[in-house]
Protein backbone atom coordinates (compact mmCIF):
# COMPACT_ATOMS: atom_id res chain seq x y z
CA UNK A 1 0.00 0.00 0.00
CA UNK A 2 2.52 2.19 1.19
CA UNK A 3 4.91 1.46 -2.31
CA UNK A 4 0.85 2.48 -4.49
CA UNK A 5 0.43 5.70 -2.25
CA UNK A 6 3.94 7.00 -3.20
CA UNK A 7 3.77 5.90 -6.91
CA UNK A 8 0.84 7.88 -7.39
CA UNK A 9 1.80 11.16 -5.78
CA UNK A 10 4.98 11.40 -7.66
CA UNK A 11 3.28 10.50 -10.95
CA UNK A 12 0.73 13.25 -10.38
CA UNK A 13 4.18 15.61 -9.27
CA UNK A 14 5.43 14.86 -12.93
CA UNK A 15 2.48 15.35 -14.19
CA UNK A 16 2.61 18.84 -12.96
CA UNK A 17 -0.82 19.00 -10.61
CA UNK A 18 -0.80 21.71 -7.90
CA UNK A 19 0.79 19.85 -4.85
CA UNK A 20 -2.70 19.66 -3.02
CA UNK A 21 -4.02 17.13 -5.48
CA UNK A 22 -1.21 14.54 -4.75
CA UNK A 23 -1.82 14.80 -0.87
CA UNK A 24 -5.87 14.85 -1.08
CA UNK A 25 -4.91 11.82 -4.01
CA UNK A 26 -2.91 10.22 -1.64
CA UNK A 27 -5.40 10.50 1.45
CA UNK A 28 -8.39 9.49 -0.57
CA UNK A 29 -6.32 6.32 -2.12
CA UNK A 30 -5.75 4.97 1.60
CA UNK A 31 -8.97 5.26 2.43
CA UNK A 32 -10.65 3.75 -0.45
CA UNK A 33 -8.04 1.11 -0.68
CA UNK A 34 -7.25 0.57 2.73
CA UNK A 35 -10.08 1.73 5.04
CA UNK A 36 -13.02 1.42 3.30
CA UNK A 37 -14.92 1.17 6.33
CA UNK A 38 -14.11 4.87 6.99
CA UNK A 39 -15.93 7.36 4.77
CA UNK A 40 -14.43 8.90 2.64
CA UNK A 41 -16.31 12.74 3.81
CA UNK A 42 -14.08 11.81 6.65
CA UNK A 43 -11.16 13.96 4.64
CA UNK A 44 -13.18 16.85 3.98
CA UNK A 45 -13.79 17.11 7.98
CA UNK A 46 -10.28 16.40 8.11
CA UNK A 47 -9.27 19.22 6.13
CA UNK A 48 -11.40 21.95 7.84
CA UNK A 49 -10.00 20.47 11.13
CA UNK A 50 -6.79 21.00 9.66
CA UNK A 51 -7.32 25.20 9.27
CA UNK A 52 -9.54 25.26 12.59
CA UNK A 53 -6.54 26.33 14.84
CA UNK A 54 -6.78 29.74 16.15
CA UNK A 55 -2.68 30.10 15.49
CA UNK A 56 -3.21 29.80 12.14
CA UNK A 57 -5.11 33.35 11.94
CA UNK A 58 -1.53 34.83 12.55
CA UNK A 59 -0.64 33.68 8.97
CA UNK A 60 -2.57 35.67 6.85
CA UNK A 61 -1.71 38.76 9.09
CA UNK A 62 1.91 38.26 8.75
CA UNK A 63 1.44 37.73 4.80
CA UNK A 64 -0.69 40.90 4.96
CA UNK A 65 1.85 42.70 7.13
CA UNK A 66 5.09 41.74 4.93
CA UNK A 67 2.92 42.99 1.68
CA UNK A 68 2.32 46.27 2.99
CA UNK A 69 5.73 46.90 3.66
CA UNK A 70 7.20 45.22 0.85
CA UNK A 71 5.13 48.14 -1.35
CA UNK A 72 6.54 50.71 0.96
CA UNK A 73 9.15 52.25 2.38
CA UNK A 74 9.87 49.78 4.90
CA UNK A 75 12.69 47.98 3.19
CA UNK A 76 14.76 51.25 1.54
CA UNK A 77 14.69 52.59 5.54
CA UNK A 78 16.26 49.53 6.69
CA UNK A 79 18.54 49.25 3.82
CA UNK A 80 20.21 52.58 4.69
CA UNK A 81 20.61 52.13 7.79
CA UNK A 82 22.95 49.05 7.50
CA UNK A 83 24.57 50.43 5.22
CA UNK A 84 25.74 53.71 6.23
CA UNK A 85 26.95 51.79 9.31
CA UNK A 86 28.91 49.01 8.34
CA UNK A 87 29.06 49.78 4.29
CA UNK A 88 32.50 50.88 4.82
CA UNK A 89 34.25 47.98 5.79
CA UNK A 90 35.99 45.35 3.82
CA UNK A 91 32.94 42.88 2.46
CA UNK A 92 30.64 45.90 4.15
CA UNK A 93 28.36 45.42 0.67
CA UNK A 94 27.83 42.22 0.75
CA UNK A 95 28.02 41.81 4.56
CA UNK A 96 25.14 44.93 4.33
CA UNK A 97 23.10 42.74 2.08
CA UNK A 98 22.78 39.93 4.72
CA UNK A 99 21.83 41.78 7.40
CA UNK A 100 19.19 43.83 5.77
CA UNK A 101 17.72 40.41 4.25
CA UNK A 102 18.03 39.22 7.91
CA UNK A 103 16.27 42.37 9.03
CA UNK A 104 13.23 42.48 6.91
CA UNK A 105 12.81 38.77 6.68
CA UNK A 106 12.63 39.86 10.97
CA UNK A 107 9.62 42.46 10.01
CA UNK A 108 8.22 40.27 7.05
CA UNK A 109 8.47 36.48 8.17
CA UNK A 110 8.88 36.01 4.33
CA UNK A 111 11.69 34.96 2.23
CA UNK A 112 10.55 35.34 -0.98
CA UNK A 113 9.03 38.61 -0.06
CA UNK A 114 12.83 39.62 1.65
CA UNK A 115 14.08 38.12 -2.07
CA UNK A 116 12.08 40.76 -3.95
CA UNK A 117 12.19 44.09 -1.38
CA UNK A 118 16.04 43.57 -0.77
CA UNK A 119 17.45 41.87 -3.67
CA UNK A 120 15.89 44.60 -6.30
CA UNK A 121 17.68 47.26 -4.85
CA UNK A 122 21.28 45.98 -3.43
CA UNK A 123 21.99 43.61 -6.83
CA UNK A 124 22.56 46.24 -9.12
CA UNK A 125 24.95 48.32 -6.02
CA UNK A 126 27.10 44.40 -5.90
CA UNK A 127 27.44 44.43 -9.62
CA UNK A 128 28.75 47.75 -9.42
CA UNK A 129 31.27 47.39 -6.78
CA UNK A 130 32.42 44.42 -8.47
CA UNK A 131 31.29 41.26 -7.47
CA UNK A 132 30.22 38.52 -9.83
CA UNK A 133 26.35 37.99 -10.02
CA UNK A 134 26.22 34.39 -9.42
CA UNK A 135 27.79 35.05 -5.90
CA UNK A 136 25.25 38.02 -6.00
CA UNK A 137 21.79 35.76 -6.66
CA UNK A 138 23.07 33.45 -4.11
CA UNK A 139 23.78 35.60 -1.51
CA UNK A 140 20.35 37.50 -1.75
CA UNK A 141 18.21 33.72 -1.93
CA UNK A 142 20.46 32.28 1.36
CA UNK A 143 20.25 35.54 3.39
CA UNK A 144 17.02 35.87 2.46
CA UNK A 145 15.74 32.57 4.01
CA UNK A 146 16.82 33.66 7.47
CA UNK A 147 13.34 35.00 7.64
CA UNK A 148 12.26 31.21 7.81
CA UNK A 149 13.84 31.35 11.60
CA UNK A 150 14.19 34.75 12.77
CA UNK A 151 10.20 35.34 14.22
CA UNK A 152 7.96 35.78 12.68
CA UNK A 153 8.32 32.80 10.69
CA UNK A 154 5.11 31.18 9.25
CA UNK A 155 7.01 27.90 8.60
CA UNK A 156 7.20 27.99 12.34
CA UNK A 157 3.69 28.24 12.50
CA UNK A 158 2.93 25.71 10.46
CA UNK A 159 4.95 23.39 11.75
CA UNK A 160 3.03 23.95 15.48
CA UNK A 161 0.25 24.00 14.84
CA UNK A 162 1.39 19.81 12.50
CA UNK A 163 3.23 18.85 15.59
CA UNK A 164 0.83 20.27 18.54
CA UNK A 165 4.40 22.55 19.34
CA UNK A 166 4.23 26.20 20.73
CA UNK A 167 4.70 28.69 17.82
CA UNK A 168 5.94 31.50 20.50
CA UNK A 169 8.62 28.84 21.98
CA UNK A 170 9.66 28.04 18.12
CA UNK A 171 9.78 31.94 17.66
CA UNK A 172 11.86 32.31 20.51
CA UNK A 173 14.59 28.85 19.86
CA UNK A 174 14.89 30.31 16.02
CA UNK A 175 16.44 33.75 16.83
CA UNK A 176 19.88 31.69 17.53
CA UNK A 177 19.93 29.44 15.31
CA UNK A 178 18.95 32.53 12.71
CA UNK A 179 21.85 35.02 13.71
CA UNK A 180 23.97 32.20 13.66
CA UNK A 181 23.66 31.84 9.83
CA UNK A 182 24.23 35.94 9.32
CA UNK A 183 27.16 35.50 11.75
CA UNK A 184 28.55 32.39 9.06
CA UNK A 185 27.06 34.15 5.89
CA UNK A 186 29.10 37.39 6.70
CA UNK A 187 32.39 35.48 7.37
CA UNK A 188 32.34 34.25 3.89
CA UNK A 189 31.07 37.56 2.31
CA UNK A 190 34.87 39.17 4.31
CA UNK A 191 36.36 36.35 3.31
CA UNK A 192 34.98 36.17 -0.36
CA UNK A 193 35.27 39.84 -0.81
CA UNK A 194 39.17 39.60 0.05
CA UNK A 195 39.60 36.91 -2.05
CA UNK A 196 38.69 38.74 -5.08
CA UNK A 197 40.49 41.89 -4.22
CA UNK A 198 37.41 44.50 -3.90
CA UNK A 199 37.84 47.34 -1.11
CA UNK A 200 35.08 48.64 0.30
CA UNK A 201 33.16 51.78 0.10
CA UNK A 202 33.44 55.75 0.99
CA UNK A 203 32.66 56.02 4.27
CA UNK A 204 29.43 57.39 5.89
CA UNK A 205 29.24 60.50 7.88
CA UNK A 206 27.79 60.47 11.58
CA UNK A 207 25.26 63.19 9.99
CA UNK A 208 24.05 60.46 7.21
CA UNK A 209 24.31 57.84 9.96
CA UNK A 210 21.86 59.41 12.24
CA UNK A 211 19.37 60.37 10.01
CA UNK A 212 19.64 56.53 8.66
CA UNK A 213 19.05 55.38 12.00
CA UNK A 214 16.14 58.39 12.52
CA UNK A 215 14.14 56.95 9.31
CA UNK A 216 14.48 53.41 10.47
CA UNK A 217 13.86 53.72 14.09
CA UNK A 218 9.93 52.59 12.95
CA UNK A 219 10.77 49.85 11.12
CA UNK A 220 12.68 48.32 14.09
CA UNK A 221 10.12 48.61 16.49
CA UNK A 222 8.75 45.45 14.07
CA UNK A 223 11.14 42.97 15.41
CA UNK A 224 10.62 44.63 18.97
CA UNK A 225 6.82 45.03 19.24
CA UNK A 226 6.74 40.93 17.70
CA UNK A 227 9.93 39.63 19.90
CA UNK A 228 9.69 41.60 23.12
CA UNK A 229 5.58 41.60 23.20
CA UNK A 230 6.42 37.36 22.92
CA UNK A 231 8.93 37.03 25.16
CA UNK A 232 7.52 38.71 27.91
CA UNK A 233 4.06 37.35 27.76
CA UNK A 234 2.03 40.19 26.85
CA UNK A 235 0.57 38.40 23.48
CA UNK A 236 0.34 35.57 22.04
CA UNK A 237 2.28 35.04 18.44
CA UNK A 238 -1.30 35.38 16.67
CA UNK A 239 -2.28 38.65 18.53
CA UNK A 240 1.86 39.75 17.36
CA UNK A 241 0.41 39.04 14.05
CA UNK A 242 -2.91 41.40 14.16
CA UNK A 243 -0.66 44.17 15.82
CA UNK A 244 2.18 43.81 12.47
CA UNK A 245 -0.18 44.41 10.84
CA UNK A 246 -1.82 47.70 12.61
CA UNK A 247 1.80 49.02 13.03
CA UNK A 248 2.46 47.78 9.35
CA UNK A 249 -0.44 50.20 8.27
CA UNK A 250 0.14 53.16 10.84
CA UNK A 251 4.04 53.09 8.99
CA UNK A 252 3.20 52.94 5.59
CA UNK A 253 -0.08 54.96 4.95
CA UNK A 254 0.36 57.76 7.87
CA UNK A 255 4.19 58.11 9.03
CA UNK A 256 5.92 57.16 5.50
CA UNK A 257 2.90 58.53 3.54
CA UNK A 258 4.07 55.56 1.06
CA UNK A 259 1.10 53.81 -0.05
CA UNK A 260 -2.64 55.35 -0.70
CA UNK A 261 -6.24 53.80 -0.40
CA UNK A 262 -5.73 52.70 -3.83
CA UNK A 263 -2.70 50.37 -3.35
CA UNK A 264 -4.81 48.47 -0.17
CA UNK A 265 -7.49 46.86 -2.53
CA UNK A 266 -4.34 45.31 -4.58
CA UNK A 267 -2.59 44.67 -1.04
CA UNK A 268 -5.62 42.71 0.06
CA UNK A 269 -5.65 40.91 -3.15
CA UNK A 270 -2.66 39.37 -3.13
CA UNK A 271 -2.53 38.64 0.53
CA UNK A 272 -5.52 36.31 -0.01
CA UNK A 273 -4.24 34.81 -3.24
CA UNK A 274 -1.11 33.45 -1.01
CA UNK A 275 -3.54 32.49 2.08
CA UNK A 276 -5.87 30.60 0.14
CA UNK A 277 -2.80 28.70 -1.12
CA UNK A 278 -1.38 28.23 1.90
CA UNK A 279 -4.90 26.94 3.97
CA UNK A 280 -5.53 24.90 0.90
CA UNK A 281 -2.62 22.90 1.23
CA UNK A 282 -2.85 23.05 5.16
CA UNK A 283 -6.03 21.67 4.89
CA UNK A 284 -4.54 18.99 2.54
CA UNK A 285 -1.38 18.10 4.76
CA UNK A 286 -4.20 17.47 7.53
CA UNK A 287 -6.37 14.79 5.69
CA UNK A 288 -3.47 13.13 4.68
CA UNK A 289 -1.43 12.33 7.66
CA UNK A 290 -5.12 11.46 9.18
CA UNK A 291 -5.27 8.85 6.57
CA UNK A 292 -1.83 7.38 6.97
CA UNK A 293 -2.31 7.11 10.40
CA UNK A 294 -5.16 4.94 10.53
CA UNK A 295 -3.41 2.72 8.03
CA UNK A 296 -0.25 3.18 10.18
CA UNK A 297 2.14 4.01 7.53
CA UNK A 298 4.20 5.86 10.07
CA UNK A 299 4.93 3.12 11.74
CA UNK A 300 5.90 0.78 8.18
CA UNK A 301 7.95 3.77 7.40
CA UNK A 302 9.45 4.90 10.60
CA UNK A 303 9.69 1.33 12.11
CA UNK A 304 13.57 0.53 10.83
CA UNK A 305 14.58 4.16 11.29
CA UNK A 306 13.53 4.16 15.38
CA UNK A 307 15.15 0.72 15.90
CA UNK A 308 18.50 1.58 13.99
CA UNK A 309 18.84 5.41 15.51
CA UNK A 310 16.04 6.02 18.48
CA UNK A 311 18.80 5.31 21.13
CA UNK A 312 20.67 7.84 20.84
CA UNK A 313 19.03 11.30 20.16
CA UNK A 314 22.08 12.98 18.22
CA UNK A 315 21.67 9.89 15.65
CA UNK A 316 17.98 10.50 15.69
CA UNK A 317 18.36 14.37 15.34
CA UNK A 318 20.81 14.00 11.74
CA UNK A 319 18.31 11.61 10.28
CA UNK A 320 15.43 14.05 11.04
CA UNK A 321 17.22 16.70 9.45
CA UNK A 322 18.82 14.55 6.16
CA UNK A 323 15.26 13.58 5.46
CA UNK A 324 13.71 17.19 6.05
CA UNK A 325 16.47 18.71 3.48
CA UNK A 326 16.39 15.88 1.07
CA UNK A 327 12.75 16.56 0.63
CA UNK A 328 13.09 20.19 1.21
CA UNK A 329 15.49 20.38 -2.15
CA UNK A 330 12.34 19.05 -4.36
CA UNK A 331 8.89 19.98 -3.04
CA UNK A 332 7.86 23.27 -1.35
CA UNK A 333 8.85 23.03 2.27
CA UNK A 334 5.40 23.84 3.42
CA UNK A 335 4.34 20.16 1.93
CA UNK A 336 7.34 18.87 3.40
CA UNK A 337 6.49 19.98 6.90
CA UNK A 338 2.62 18.87 6.34
CA UNK A 339 3.43 15.57 5.03
CA UNK A 340 6.93 14.08 6.91
CA UNK A 341 5.88 15.84 10.42
CA UNK A 342 3.49 13.19 10.95
CA UNK A 343 5.40 9.95 9.16
CA UNK A 344 8.45 10.96 11.94
CA UNK A 345 6.27 11.78 14.90
CA UNK A 346 6.81 8.11 16.43
CA UNK A 347 11.18 8.73 15.53
CA UNK A 348 10.48 12.20 17.94
CA UNK A 349 8.75 10.63 20.44
CA UNK A 350 10.38 7.23 20.64
CA UNK A 351 14.07 9.14 20.94
CA UNK A 352 12.48 11.82 23.89
CA UNK A 353 13.71 14.82 21.95
CA UNK A 354 12.65 18.43 22.40
CA UNK A 355 9.81 19.21 20.05
CA UNK A 356 11.08 22.87 19.89
CA UNK A 357 14.65 21.83 19.26
CA UNK A 358 12.94 19.48 16.59
CA UNK A 359 10.84 22.25 15.11
CA UNK A 360 14.05 24.78 14.83
CA UNK A 361 15.68 21.96 13.52
CA UNK A 362 12.88 21.01 10.65
CA UNK A 363 12.74 25.08 9.88
CA UNK A 364 16.35 25.15 9.42
CA UNK A 365 15.91 22.23 6.77
CA UNK A 366 13.34 24.44 5.03
CA UNK A 367 15.54 26.96 4.93
CA UNK A 368 17.94 25.36 3.28
CA UNK A 369 16.18 23.27 1.29
CA UNK A 370 14.35 27.11 -0.02
CA UNK A 371 17.54 27.74 -1.58
CA UNK A 372 19.23 24.35 -2.44
CA UNK A 373 18.85 22.96 -6.31
CA UNK A 374 17.27 21.28 -8.28
CA UNK A 375 13.75 22.82 -6.75
CA UNK A 376 14.63 25.56 -3.83
CA UNK A 377 11.78 27.94 -4.63
CA UNK A 378 13.78 30.81 -3.78
CA UNK A 379 15.95 29.92 -6.54
CA UNK A 380 12.72 30.20 -8.95
CA UNK A 381 11.46 33.33 -7.07
CA UNK A 382 14.83 34.61 -8.07
CA UNK A 383 14.80 33.58 -11.56
CA UNK A 384 11.58 35.54 -11.87
CA UNK A 385 12.30 38.53 -9.99
CA UNK A 386 16.03 39.14 -11.50
CA UNK A 387 15.36 37.49 -15.14
CA UNK A 388 18.85 35.43 -14.68
CA UNK A 389 18.59 31.59 -16.53
CA UNK A 390 18.60 28.89 -13.53
CA UNK A 391 22.42 27.79 -13.77
CA UNK A 392 23.67 30.98 -13.46
CA UNK A 393 21.06 31.96 -10.01
CA UNK A 394 22.57 28.03 -8.77
CA UNK A 395 26.50 28.63 -9.60
CA UNK A 396 27.35 30.73 -6.68
CA UNK A 397 25.17 28.49 -3.99
CA UNK A 398 27.49 25.86 -2.77
CA UNK A 399 29.12 27.99 0.14
CA UNK A 400 26.20 28.92 1.15
CA UNK A 401 24.91 25.68 1.43
CA UNK A 402 28.06 24.26 2.91
CA UNK A 403 27.59 27.24 5.47
CA UNK A 404 23.66 26.36 6.17
CA UNK A 405 24.79 22.31 6.95
CA UNK A 406 27.19 23.49 8.91
CA UNK A 407 24.35 25.65 10.98
CA UNK A 408 22.65 22.26 11.51
CA UNK A 409 25.75 20.24 12.76
CA UNK A 410 26.45 22.86 15.27
CA UNK A 411 22.33 23.17 15.90
CA UNK A 412 22.25 19.34 16.38
CA UNK A 413 25.75 18.83 18.58
CA UNK A 414 24.91 22.39 20.45
CA UNK A 415 21.25 22.34 20.99
CA UNK A 416 21.68 25.39 23.24
CA UNK A 417 22.20 27.44 20.55
CA UNK A 418 18.13 27.52 19.85
CA UNK A 419 17.25 26.12 23.44
CA UNK A 420 19.19 28.99 25.45
CA UNK A 421 16.48 32.00 24.74
CA UNK A 422 13.82 29.51 24.71
CA UNK A 423 14.41 28.20 28.15
CA UNK A 424 15.05 31.59 29.87
CA UNK A 425 12.06 32.70 28.13
CA UNK A 426 9.70 29.94 28.75
CA UNK A 427 10.81 28.03 31.79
Amino acid sequence: MTTLVITVMLILLLLGFPLMVPLLAGALLIIVVELPFIDADALIRQMITGIEPVVLSAVPLFILAADIMTRGRTANSLLDLVATTIGHIRGGLPITTAVSCALFGAVSGSTQATVVAMGTPLRPRLQQAGYKDSFNLALIVNASDVALLIPPSIGMIIYGVVAQTSPAQLFIAGIGPGLLILLLISLWCYVYTRWQGIEGSERATWGARGRALLRALPALGFPVIIVGGIYSGIFTPTEAAAISVLYAAILEFGAYRSLGWRDLLEVARSTGLITAVVFILVGAGQAFAYSISFAQIPQELVGPLIDAVAHDPTLALLAIALIYFVGCMFVDPIVVILVFTPILAPLVEAAQLDPVLVGTLVVLQAAIGSATPPFGVDLFTAIAVFRRPYLEVIRGTPPFIAIMILATLLVIFFPEIALFLRDLAFD
